[in-house]
């Protein structure tokens, strides 16, 4: 698929989401402020890059397709889990040893990934709003099974799964009509709203957000199906009123939305780090500023050649950019 600046800046400002709520999340105890901003970005930000990771899916169910995907998402997950293992050992996190097939953190996504393109096999084979259906009634029954959690993904897989469904159906032309300036001012007084409704009931559990419990471990094991419902229209509408804003120009930084990878499997070092170091603080504006800064140096450090270059055999399976460094390198000494 031809790449198109608007995507490109979409992925860039989502990944930057996901790094940015990763690192405040340990100064959300005791701060209604800083809560309420993570639980306002954990409204949309996975959503919407599930969303796009959907849309960019159309080619899924081929057989080659499938072999490639699992060289591309299976492959890095294995390698990741093993690095991550050995790297909270090192920095003394509890929890540190997990089963191959118990992800480690943020690993969770790409496993969902691979199984979200499987299910796609049968899924594109129905006509899309049934599909859809299906999809939320699935991810909503799911809840009452308290065996379905964290391993193997199967709670996120399932719940998920409806927007990258969406993202799969939906065409380049349905996204652009939600960039009208209509559209705009409803998603900008809908975010508002939604802020100011976190702030006012602190006590709604994130983990509604985070898609990994069932509904007995959240402590609504009667009602937990109505809730994720509403969730799920929450997600949807803060997803359209979030892409909205989106800008359609061609920046500097747009080309770095399409090495998002990279900074997803990465930044887990940094902010892992962070934490159990105990870096940071947050007592006023200036440092929740200074993590948005911190946060976007993660994006732009990790989206960079050199670290691409260094990295790329074990995300990629290649080696395609050391041998261009190589080559490079062979050409400059020639013309000395």
């Amino acid at each position: 698929m031809k790449r198109d600046a608007f995507f490109d800046n979409a992925k860039f400002i989502l990944i930057f989401f996901v790094v940015f709520g990763h690192l405040i999340q340990p100064f959300t105890d005791g701060s209604k402020p800083m809560y309420t901003l993570y639980m306002w970005i954990y409204t949309f930000h996975m959503p919407a890059f599930i969303f796009l990771a959907g849309f960019f899916a159309k080619g899924s169910g081929k057989k080659d397709y499938i072999i490639q995907l699992a060289k591309k998402l299976i492959l890095p997950y294995l390698i990741f889990q093993l690095m991550y293992t050995g790297y909270f050992f090192f920095i003394g996190k509890d929890g540190w040893l997990n089963g191959p097939f118990y992800p480690h953190w943020s690993l969770w996504f790409l496993f969902s990934l691979f199984c979200w393109h499987i299910l796609l096999f049968w899924f594109k084979k129905i006509p899309p709003f049934i599909g859809l259906a299906i999809a939320v009634e699935i991810g909503l029954v799911v809840g009452y099974l308290d065996g379905v959690g964290h391993s193997f993904s199967l709670s996120r897989t399932f719940v998920f799964f409806p927007f990258f469904l969406a993202g799969y159906w939906l065409t380049k032309e349905h996204v652009k009509k939600w960039r009208t300036q209509r559209v705009r001012e409803f998603g900008l007084v809908f975010m508002a709203v939604i802020a100011g409704l976190i702030a006012a009931f602190p006590e709604f559990s994130s983990g509604w957000f985070l898609g990994s419990k069932s509904y007995e471990v959240l402590g609504t094991p009667e009602l937990g199906g109505l809730i994720r419902l509403a969730v799920y229209v929450l997600a949807g509408l803060m997803t359209v009123s979030v892409l909205a804003w989106m800008p359609g120009k061609e920046f500097k930084f747009t080309h770095l939305g399409s090495q998002t990878l990279y900074v997803y499997l990465l930044h887990g070092f940094f902010i892992q780090f962070f934490r159990e170091a105990g870096w940071f603080k947050v007592d006023n504006l200036f440092d929740v500023v200074g993590l948005a800064i911190v946060s976007l140096v993660i994006v732009l450090l990790l989206s960079s050649s050199v670290i691409r270059t260094m990295t790329q055999p074990l995300i990629e399976g290649r080696v395609q950019l050391v041998k261009q460094k190589w080559d490079q390198l062979i050409h400059s000494r020639e013309y000395r």
